[in-house]
């Protein structure tokens, strides 16, 4: 591929498991000579003269980076800015886009490939929190799969749970699935005094209390949101703002990630070591969607990865292990 922008775009749309691998090296390649940044850490590291083989051998920016800078891969101009929530206390990420049809384009696929078309859907978001400002990349998704379901019944609902209530009646008389996706506290929420049970129903929960209730394990929540929607299971997303992939867990908190995205375990107190399989560490992500940024991030989730490539989450670490990489972070 010789690093050639557009051939790396068209491998990453082709990626599977089997490729995965030279995809992201090339990624990497790329990457290194057009990202300042990202050769920096590298620089600081010492590793600009590494041969790097393998995926496990590549360095992972540390996620702190989307709150510091504005990390970008080559020269272009911004199309859209993605930001996390915060307050005033904290600083939050951002993450600058090239293209926003390549991440709408992308999430609609994938999520296709896991639950089938859009258009056999009726989608319900429950995200007041993420609504209620500007720059979520959740909403931004959310969105497609709302338009994409192409059915009047469709949309976004705030605080207005007896309104959603109404309108999950309406959608148990039509012949569709029904996604109804939210964070977790809104959801909680609404099955005070919930009294449907919906065959064809599908409750995503995309985590967080948001300070607005006690924090539950996610055992807890499944249980709690399993009885109260009266099923079987509870199915999860897991993305941020750092990342254009998605993972999705269908049941027992086993998240299968998109073909374009990889995840690796790394030592709590080694962020330079990777994890044995199955044991809980810290996770580093390769989304290859990424291309325009950084594919290679080390978040501060801890999880456990299994043999077949999906993973588990456990938390999150409390504390920094960027070791000797803090300078450039306060430049």
């Amino acid at each position: 591929m010789k690093n050639n922008y557009q051939q790396i775009k068209e491998a990453i749309r082709k990626v599977d498991t089997h490729s995965f691998e030279a995809v992201a090296l090339e990624v990497f390649e790329y990457q290194k000579q057009n990202n300042p940044l990202y050769q920096e850490f590298i620089n600081l590291l010492g590793l600009s003269n590494k041969n790097i083989q393998q995926i496990e051998d590549i360095p992972f920016l540390p996620i702190q980076f989307f709150k510091s800078k504005q990390i970008k891969t080559g020269q272009w101009t911004t199309s859209h800015v993605f930001s996390s929530s915060g307050t005033t206390q904290t600083t939050t990420s951002t993450h600058h886009l090239k293209s926003a049809e390549w991440y709408r384009e992308n999430s609609c696929r994938f999520f296709e490939q896991q639950y089938g078309p859009l258009e056999n859907y009726i989608v319900l978001a429950l995200l007041p929190s993420y609504l209620e400002r500007k720059g979520s990349s959740l909403i931004f998704m959310i969105d497609a799969f709302i338009k994409n379901s192409k059915h009047p019944l469709s949309g976004f609902f705030l605080y207005n749970t007896q309104q959603l209530k109404e309108v999950l009646s309406l959608s148990a008389k039509e012949n569709r699935n029904i996604l109804l996706v939210g964070v977790s506290y809104a959801l909680l929420d609404l099955i005070q005094d919930y009294d449907l049970q919906l065959e064809r129903l599908v409750v995503m929960e995309t985590g967080g209390m948001k300070g607005r209730r006690k924090e539950m394990t996610k055992e807890q929540l499944h249980t709690t949101l399993k009885k109260g929607f009266k099923q079987t299971s509870i199915h999860s997303e897991y993305g941020m703002t750092e990342l254009l992939s998605q993972a999705y867990s269908k049941k027992d908190g086993i998240f299968t990630p998109c073909p374009t995205m990889q995840v690796y375990i790394r030592e709590i107190n080694d962020p330079f070591c990777m994890a044995t399989l199955g044991k809980v560490g810290a996770v580093n992500v390769v989304d290859l969607l990424n291309i325009d940024t950084c594919s290679f991030v080390a978040t501060d989730d801890l999880g456990r990865k299994y043999e077949s490539g999906n993973f588990s989450l456990h938390g999150r670490s409390d504390v920094s292990d960027l070791r000797g990489c803090n300078l450039l972070l306060l430049e």
